[in-house]
């Protein structure tokens, strides 16, 4: 018998049903105004963003083989200043007709202020640049990649350092190794 005294169990059973639909639509309100609160915090536009979709991913990849295979190539002399190699990947995403930004903006964290090298927001990317032209500098190099990750990656999904190096860096794969243990940072080292 149900609560309305009705000896239709069939009606009885639809009752418990729709209460409990009932319940369920009103707990898919209240994910849907959590939803909402969020998204007007957030800056709309993010949620717009494609995120290492195929198209992205395709051309996160143009830019590593660009950084492996043709940098080098655009650098006639050893570099004394990272300048020199910033320019040679400039014209080569130039030349991919690559959209890019370079220095253009400031990624504010703790009490600092970072500017990156390159930044791609339509693909979530920054490009950073680091010249390894001493013995010193190659333990410098980590302690800025390491600072400059914490930073961008409040940001950017994904994090691109191209260490160009004249000839200090002895083993390539146990300095890369600890940085891309991360799926979304990417370090190539380029010797001269």
């Amino acid at each position: 018998m149900d609560p309305e005294g009705s000896w239709n169990p069939q009606k009885s059973i639809e009752k418990k049903h729709h209460i409990a639909y009932l319940q369920d639509l009103e707990s898919a309100h209240g994910l849907l105004i959590a939803a909402y609160d969020y998204l007007q915090k957030r800056d709309l536009i993010l949620v717009y963003e494609g995120k290492n979709t195929i198209p992205e991913s395709s051309e996160i990849f143009k830019i590593i083989n660009l950084v492996e295979f043709k940098i080098r190539k655009m650098i006639r002399k050893k570099p004394d200043i990272e300048i020199e190699i910033q320019e040679a990947l400039e014209n080569l995403l130039v030349g991919a007709d690559i959209q890019y930004s370079r220095e253009a903006e400031k990624i504010e964290y703790s009490s600092k202020t970072y500017i990156p090298d390159f930044t791609l927001p339509k693909i979530d990317l920054i490009i950073e640049i680091k010249l390894c032209n001493k013995s010193t500098r190659e333990k410098e190099i980590i302690a800025e990649i390491n600072d400059d990750i914490l930073a961008y990656q409040t940001k950017y999904g994904n994090l691109l350092f191209v260490v160009y190096d004249t000839g200090f860096i002895r083993d390539i794969e146990r300095f890369v190794t600890a940085f891309e243990k991360s799926q979304n940072i990417v370090v190539k080292v380029v010797k001269h």
